[in-house]
C-alpha cells in the first residue's frame, strides 16, 4: 500500500478556501482513504503545516488514476495560486520501518 500525505501553508484569510478546494480531492475514487486535516498545532518543535492531505492507494498504478482525475487538477487550480508552501512524500507501507532498526 502506498501512503500519500502532503502538507500545506496558507494565509489565514485563505485558509478555509484552500481546505475546500482540497476536499474536491476527496470525490475521486482510486483512494482506500482520504482525508483532509487541519492541523490542531499542539507539537512543541514545529506548527507550521496548516493544512494535511493524507490518501493510502493500493499501489503505484491507484496513486497514478488518482493523480490523473479531472478532480485532481481543479483542486490544484483551485488551491495552487492562493496557498503558499506544499510539500508532500509517497511511501510503501510494506517497507515501512515499523520496529527498532538497532
Amino acid at each position: 500500500m502506498i501512503r500519500h500525505i502532503v502538507f500545506f501553508t496558507a494565509p489565514v484569510e485563505n485558509l478555509e478556501k484552500v481546505r475546500e478546494g482540497l476536499s474536491i480531492l476527496t470525490a475521486i475514487p482510486h483512494s482506500r482513504l482520504l482525508e483532509i486535516g487541519t492541523n490542531v498545532k499542539t507539537d512543541q518543535l514545529g506548527t507550521e503545516v496548516d493544512l494535511v492531505v493524507y490518501g493510502e492507494f493500493d499501489d503505484e498504478a491507484a496513486l497514478a488514476a488518482y493523480k490523473a482525475h479531472p478532480n485532481y487538477q481543479l483542486s490544484i487550480d483551485l488551491v495552487r495560486p492562493i496557498r503558499e508552501m506544499r510539500m508532500a512524500a509517497d511511501y510503501e507501507s510494506d517497507a515501512a520501518v515499523k520496529q527498532p532498526m538497532g
